[in-house]
């Protein structure tokens, strides 16, 4: 039986970590919150009171953390993973970070003996409980298909995009997308309301044409509802667009509109939403246009 070190038993991390259980694996996990432990624990992992016990046997060390000095932290800090886990064991960082800091770590595993990936993933929440994530991949083609079955458990999308650093700089795509994808169904549900259209009808119709989407048919309903419990938190997302931000402007590339939705997630976090999920966005949309009539029921 593979052996699988879980770090990181959050919002996304405890259902991967559940996942890999279900899946066979042995599952040994550690968060700094003890109730996640125990709660993995109760699906049939085991819990670990430290990083090094939870790597110090596996086979696999998978991390699931919310930033790029989280991660580091957790593989470079003397507790941390590269100073426990066994040589030639597979690391794989699902967490989403910069990618500079992904290419850092690689090589910092590398030079303790590990396989290093970075392999961030995409689907939310629902994602995460359902098991199909879309993971993108960077790292070598070998260890790349090494970590492919554990990877194959929590995500059906698997797909090695480059070298270390590589899946980072594609999931910084992917938020510059999904941000803009979630603020512009804000603008469309504040535009068809002030109309008078039955706006559950309008989504519908919409979702079955050109402008349908995973994140129209994830987020639409609760949008209208307004129920803005977290599934990726507006800090979060905030934090991803300062990546991608600041990666297009270290490429000498422009991003005008990610920029504009990377203020508008701005102004939410500052005022002290940032707690909301990131569909949250709608409320700001809501009251720029002077709507604040709308809806309210979560």
């Amino acid at each position: 039986m593979t052996t699988v070190g879980f770090i990181g038993l959050g919002i996304m991390g405890l259902p991967m970590a559940r996942n890999l259980v279900d899946a066979g694996y042995d599952v040994v996990g550690y968060n700094r919150s003890a109730a996640k432990v125990q709660a993995l624990a109760d699906a049939g992992g085991r819990g670990a009171e430290s990083v090094a016990e939870a790597v110090s046997g596996a086979d696999v060390v998978i991390t699931m953390l919310p930033d790029s000095p989280d991660v580091e932290q957790v593989t470079c800090g003397d507790d941390g993973v590269f100073a426990h886990a066994k040589p030639g064991s597979l690391y794989v960082d699902m967490s989403t970070i910069r990618p500079d800091v992904a290419r850092r770590v690689a090589e910092a595993g590398a030079a303790r003996g590990l396989r290093v990936l970075d392999a961030p993933v995409s689907g939310g929440e629902a994602g995460a409980v359902e098991g199909n994530l879309s993971v993108m991949v960077g790292g070598e083609a070998a260890d790349v298909e090494a970590a492919r079955p554990v990877l194959e458990t929590m995500g059906t999308t698997i797909v090695h995009v480059g070298p270390a650093g590589a899946g980072q700089t594609v999931k910084a795509a992917n938020q510059l997308i999904v941000a803009g994808a979630i603020e512009l169904l804000a603008e469309a549900i504040v535009f068809v309301e002030a109309h008078g259209v039955d706006t559950a009808a309008a989504l519908q119709v919409l979702g079955g044409g050109l402008a349908g989407s995973t994140v129209l048919n994830r987020k639409g309903e609760g949008m209208l509802a307004r129920r803005f419990e977290p599934g990726f938190r507006l800090e979060l997302h905030h934090k991803d667009l300062g990546i991608v931000t600041s990666a297009a402007r270290e490429a000498g590339v422009v991003i005008p509109l990610g920029a504009a939705v990377a203020q508008l997630v701005a102004a939410l976090v500052a005022r002290g939403d940032g707690g909301l999920d990131h569909s949250g966005l709608l409320k700001l949309v809501d009251e720029l246009s002077g709507r604040t009539d709308s809806p309210e029921r979560g």
